[in-house]
């Protein structure tokens, strides 16, 4: 869970819920935003930060996204909720 909590803290200190609020035990709805928000972060223009990072350092972000999105999927599982299909994950 210390990469999903990670990614919580870091979209909570920037902004990245749009000024919601996501706490542990995670909502249905906290689940959806977090996965709505890994999608946005996974479009190429945003992994790779409109070209102005290595290739390494896209695979890096993206490697981690994984992680994430992979402690999420855990997590629902083991609280009974539903997991959201991240798009932009292949």
């Amino acid at each position: 869970m210390k990469n999903l909590n990670n990614y919580i803290n870091e979209q909570l200190l920037w902004g990245g819920f749009y000024g919601r609020q996501v706490t542990f035990p995670l909502s249905q709805k906290s689940v959806d935003l977090i996965a709505s928000t890994l999608d946005r972060d996974l479009s190429p223009e945003n992994l790779h930060c409109d070209g102005e990072i290595s290739p390494a350092q896209a695979e890096r972000k993206y490697q981690f996204y994984g992680k994430v999105i992979k402690e999420l999927e855990d997590y629902c599982l083991y609280n009974v909720l539903g997991m959201p299909v991240v798009e932009e994950y292949y």
